[in-house]
């Protein structure tokens, strides 16, 4: 017998030992981080509201219980039961039946409503029917990704449920080595924006963070090749975890499935759902401007089925010998801020990807308190000894003139935004603007993914700032649903004719000006003085906006990165900057995220930024706070004890 089934013995021993006699334990697997437990009696269990915490107490493991398949009632019955059970208001608009696992998946407008009070509701309908209730929210904007993403996971429920079996195993296995060290390695992002990749390996363990590309600079990867990371085989991985979906950090991600990797990534759902509709835009870009996609639109696929979303503060086993625990970020949708803990105690890694300190319209700030970290990855996108930001009402109010000017001239706005976090932020101004009269209504056009990248937001209020979520919960309070906002799918001829109308906003993706549909605009509106681009967010080096906001007025159209052949645009339009709406920490913002973690970090390895903001970051925080730190290179391993 493997220790793993010697394990499983003993946990459902265990918990025999534990439940009252009337309930019966038929058997124990692991699925994933997951405990399994199944039972003849789910609604014995479920009377105990208590049962289930206590064991998973005492066990310090995560546990879903399920019904032996036999014992459900049958699936009619049942769906009558449960819309008995649950509040009407609670606006159910599926339910649906997995006898395999005994699950029901419930979508509701008000997941709240159908969970009840700290689970009563889902307990009561366990109780009635034995099935194990699990809740989803339907979208209260219609996004075909988060219906594309449930679809596609209920059609491999079998296939992800296999996988789930083996990834379970391979956690609990047994470990091998008596040695202690951790090392990280850098495959990408250091002393530059982009290609975030980072290896933490133990002598039992090795785990990828994020696998990006380089905005700007077509063909520069992380170093993937390399020993550390997948020269030894993609099968060498023991697991992915990503950060958060914006391209410099998830692009090649799928590229792992190619390489032959078959093991979970683990990240927020919302991040999931984000990868998908980012990563098969990148295909998309790739195709329509002639160049060799990295992967296939399959590998994408592959990606998702094996993603173990996570919830902000769970401590999850990923391998014998590392707990994670993802944290908000405050940065874009589903933003984590990774923290490893290694062995019985023996050494914490925090991953900082990209963070935002302080509240923003959307988000609340990064977290910053864990139980310990001794070493920390952190980004420096804004590290420079003068990258201070405007501060946030100052940046709105900034806007809100850059926008009156440019309506009182009869001109349009365009706004090169990201699809993810930049645009929802912008929405949100503009709509208190209007609402508030600070500036006129008029047509607020969003163009590229940010209107389904919107629907994907309001799937998961969760995730979002407090006040906004309840305002989202409230449909007629609902922000992103005023009148002046219009989705532009009707192509070219819709984007001609809000060309040849009157004053409007214009938000498109790409945020750096790198393809997509701000090709377009520029075109369109580009060449009238009465239009005002405005840049909102960070234009990394290499990039055509970056270009643009440093003066440049003969744009190639070739192929969208100002390298191409082709016609040139002359630009006549006003360009301005409008700091503060960046999803980065400023300067300030990244020294206050290290001086208030308590205890700090014994070493900061400071990435994510170019060279200049990483040494002047580095530089602040030895010299503050008289801690090590480090600007590292690309390809730099750091061994910690």
């Amino acid at each position: 017998m493997s220790k793993v089934e010697t394990q499983l013995e003993d946990l459902k021993a265990e918990i025999v030992n534990e439940v009252p006699n009337d309930i019966s334990i038929s058997d124990v697997q692991y699925e994933g981080p997951e405990l399994v437990v199944y039972t003849r009696d789910p609604k014995k269990f479920a009377k105990n509201g208590d049962l289930i915490r206590k064991l998973a107490s005492q066990l310090r493991k995560r546990i879903t219980v399920r019904p032996d398949p036999d014992v459900l009632s049958v699936p009619d019955r049942a769906r009558e039961t449960i819309m008995d059970v649950i509040p009407e208001e609670a606006g159910v608009t599926d339910l649906d039946f997995h006898a395999d696992t005994g699950e029901v998946v419930i979508e509701a407008q008000k997941p709240g409503m159908v969970i009840g009070r700290h689970g009563s509701t889902l307990r009561e309908i366990t109780q009635q029917v034995g099935w194990t209730p699990e809740v989803v929210r339907t979208p209260p904007i219609e996004s075909s990704t988060v219906s594309n993403v449930r679809n596609f996971l209920k059609q491999e429920r079998d296939d992800r449920r296999d996988i789930l079996e083996r990834i379970g195993r391979q956690i609990h296995r047994e470990e091998m080595s008596d040695d202690e060290w951790v090392r990280i390695t850098t495959l990408g992002c250091c002393r530059e924006v982009g290609r975030a990749s980072f290896i933490i390996s133990t002598p039992e363990t090795r785990v990828l963070i994020d696998c990006g590309d380089k905005p700007g600079a077509e063909g520069e990867v992380p170093y993937l090749q390399v020993p550390e990371a997948l020269g030894s085989g993609a099968q060498s991985l023991d697991a992915v975890v990503l950060t958060h979906a914006h391209l410099d950090h998830s692009a090649l991600i799928p590229l792992l499935f190619k390489y032959g990797y078959d093991g979970p990534i683990y990240c927020t759902e919302p991040t999931r759902d984000l990868m998908g509709l980012l990563t098969l835009d990148y295909l998309d870009v790739a195709a329509k401007e002639g160049r060799a996609p990295p992967y296939e639109s399959e590998m994408v696929r592959e990606a998702i089925k094996h993603c173990i979303p996570l919830e902000y503060g769970d401590v999850t086993d990923i391998s014998p010998d590392i707990k994670l625990t993802l944290h908000n970020a405050g940065h874009i949708l589903g933003s984590s801020i990774a923290h490893f803990h290694v062995g019985d105690g023996l050494y914490n890694v925090a991953f900082s990807g990209d963070i935002h300190y302080t509240d923003t319209r959307l988000f609340n700030g990064a977290v910053n308190e864990f139980p310990r970290v001794e070493t920390l990855v952190l980004e420096s996108t804004y590290g420079g000894r003068n990258d201070y930001q405007t501060d946030q009402e100052d940046s709105e109010r900034n806007l809100i003139e850059v926008i009156n000017e440019t309506h009182d001239k009869g001109g349009k706005v365009l706004i090169p935004a990201f699809a993810v976090g930049r645009s929802q932020e912008i929405m949100l101004v503009l709509e208190e603007a209007m609402r508030e009269g600070k500036i006129p209504s008029m047509p607020v056009h969003l163009d590229g993914m940010i209107w389904e990248a919107t629907a994907i937001h309001t799937t998961y209020p969760e995730y979002l700032r407090d006040d906004l979520r309840d305002r989202i919960f409230h449909d007629d309070e609902n922000p992103f649903l005023a009148d002046e906002f219009n989705h532009i799918d009707g192509g070219e001829e819709e984007r001609q004719q809000v060309a040849d109308e009157g004053p409007a906003i214009i938000l498109s993706t790409s945020g750096m000006v790198t393809g997509g549909p701000i090709m377009s605009w520029l075109e369109h509106v580009g060449p009238d003085p009465e239009t005002t681009m405005v840049f909102v967010g960070y234009q990394a080096q290499g990039t055509l906006g970056r270009r643009i906001q440093n003066g440049w007025d003969e744009i190639p159209m070739g192929n969208g990165n100002g390298r191409g052949r082709g016609d040139t645009l002359t630009l006549k339009c006003d360009v301005e900057t409008v700091d503060g709406f960046s999803g980065h920490a400023d300067r300030q913002g990244l020294e206050n995220f290290v001086k208030t973690m308590n205890p700090r970090p014994e070493k900061v390895l400071c990435v994510h930024g170019d060279e200049k903001s990483t040494q002047d970051l580095s530089s602040a925080l030895y010299h503050e706070f008289n801690m090590r730190t480090f600007a590292p290179k690309n390809l730099e391993t750091f061994r910690f004890l």
